[in-house]
């Protein structure tokens, strides 16, 4: 029994950011009254509310209710929010999401999938194999599993897989039987400080795997060495100085067919439908996963093969033979990276023009740089103005930061308004959008302006 089963009656503040509604349908899913308070209706509160989540968007402490056993909230939530001064000034139990997840997994068997990037569609991939084999598992995502339309699902075996996040250091309250690793970049430098502190959070979360338990790491990862399991394997897309590779690869219409190989064992012809290198590589994390829990390999590839991908993770939101329009959650400068790396393996010499909205003054600033070599690697960029999410403006820190330090002749700064006015006269045939703030409430407005002038 964990602390978990004892709350009967639960309100989230910020109930609309992916891991908090993961969480709130963990607890609707057994059977426990819940509800919550988000800043604004998107498709995912609209989603908790279908499914019987009662929910408002005035910050009000007179809406927020007085009968709760535990109120979670959400780092982004400002200390001042006045419903969780309410609750915090009459003495009520108030958790971080993190320490809920603490209490959830305190008795399980944990696989916890952390990294810089990648962590949500290695997670994803991960549970959807374990729930398509027959395995079975408890996830819970930090994105929406296409396959099932949610980014939580319940099971009688006593397994979770879960995203472990690295802001606010959250991830070091997991203790997983199995542990993987993405990616160590600099990120979250407003929480860390330093690109040594970000390392050095990850080395103590590959501690906090379970005596005899296991670790896979992304091969050739800085401090890589540090990162010490009873069982530890690396992985790679084709390093083959990783234990995990792949040879063999082929690309047909979009779909990458490849043999995983390790001195173990070999598992010949994968099928993912999933676009971009990168997510061959996290194939790989997850397939390691899956063979090291001795899953068998017609399994594998079958759940593999039926693998739809994560909403905002290189998901095709258009694509026939007059456009093609991709969303990502891209916000770092590796994913972008990868991100244009992995269209440009599938569409070859294809003109690709990038929509980016940079995520956090904080970000772009220790970033500007690296954000702008990895924009060049685009035919053409449209930079939005900064979502700030959960911080004030800097002085001098704008989209113009990136913009100034590019070197390719084609790039803009324009307003949302403007960008949608510009995709409508250019019509652009592949178009990528990418972004962590609100550029995801552009996806289908841009796509519909495709559509009109193509087919009016």
């Amino acid at each position: 029994m964990n602390k978990a089963d004892n709350i009967h009656t639960i309100y989230f503040i910020g109930i609309g950011g992916i891991g908090m509604s993961a969480l709130a349908r963990y607890f609707k899913a057994r059977g426990c009254r819940v509800s919550g308070y988000d800043k604004t209706v998107t498709a995912l509160t609209r989603s908790l509310e279908a499914e019987g989540i009662a929910i408002h968007y005035e910050e009000d402490r007179n809406l927020a209710p007085k009968e709760v056993d535990v109120v979670v909230y959400t780092p982004a939530i400002p200390a001042k929010h006045a419903e969780l001064v309410f609750y915090r000034e009459n003495n009520y139990t108030v958790l971080k999401r993190s320490d809920v997840l603490q209490w959830i997994t305190e008795n399980s068997f944990n696989i916890c999938v952390g990294g810089t990037h990648g962590k949500t569609t290695v997670t994803s991939m991960t549970a959807h194999i374990l729930r398509d084999s027959g395995y079975g598992c408890n996830a819970f995502l930090g994105g929406i599993a296409a396959n099932y339309q949610t980014n939580f699902w319940s099971s009688n075996k006593n397994v979770v897989v879960v995203e472990a996040d690295e802001y606010d250091r959250s991830f070091l309250k997991l203790v997983p039987d199995i542990a993987v690793i993405t990616a160590m970049d600099p990120d979250h430098l407003d929480i860390y400080g330093t690109p040594e502190e970000v390392e050095n959070a990850f080395v103590q979360f590959s501690q906090k795997v379970k005596p005899g338990g296991c670790l896979v790491v992304k091969h050739g990862l800085k401090r890589g060495d540090e990162l010490i399991a009873v069982h530890r394997y690396t992985y790679s897309f084709k390093d083959t100085g990783a234990d995990v590779y792949t040879t063999n690869l082929q690309v047909n219409n979009g779909s990458y067919h490849f043999d995983v190989v390790s001195e173990q064992w070999t598992l010949e012809n994968v099928v993912l439908h999933m676009g971009g290198l990168h997510n061959i590589e996290n194939c790989v994390a997850a397939i390691t996963v899956a063979k090291y829990l001795a899953i068998s390999d017609d399994a594998i590839k079958a759940a593999v093969a039926d693998f739809k991908g994560v909403h905002r993770r290189f998901e095709y939101v258009l694509k026939d033979e007059q456009h093609v329009l991709i969303d990502d959650y891209a916000h770092h400068p590796e994913e972008l990276r990868a991100l244009i790396s992995g269209v440009k393996s599938i569409f070859g010499e294809e003109k690709l023009v990038l929509v980016f909205q940079p995520h956090l003054f904080s970000r772009t600033k220790d970033l500007a740089a690296e954000f702008a070599a990895s924009l060049d690697l685009a035919d053409e960029v449209i930079l939005l103005p900064i979502y700030p999410a959960r911080e004030l403006p800097v002085e001098g820190v704008s989209s113009e930061l990136i913009l100034n330090k590019m070197t390719g002749d084609k790039r803009q700064v324009l307003e949302k308004v403007a960008m949608k006015e510009w995709v409508a006269a250019n019509q652009p045939r592949l178009l990528v959008m990418a972004g962590a703030g609100d550029i995801d409430a552009l996806v289908q407005p841009v796509k519909e302006l495709l559509l009109k002038k193509e087919y009016a």
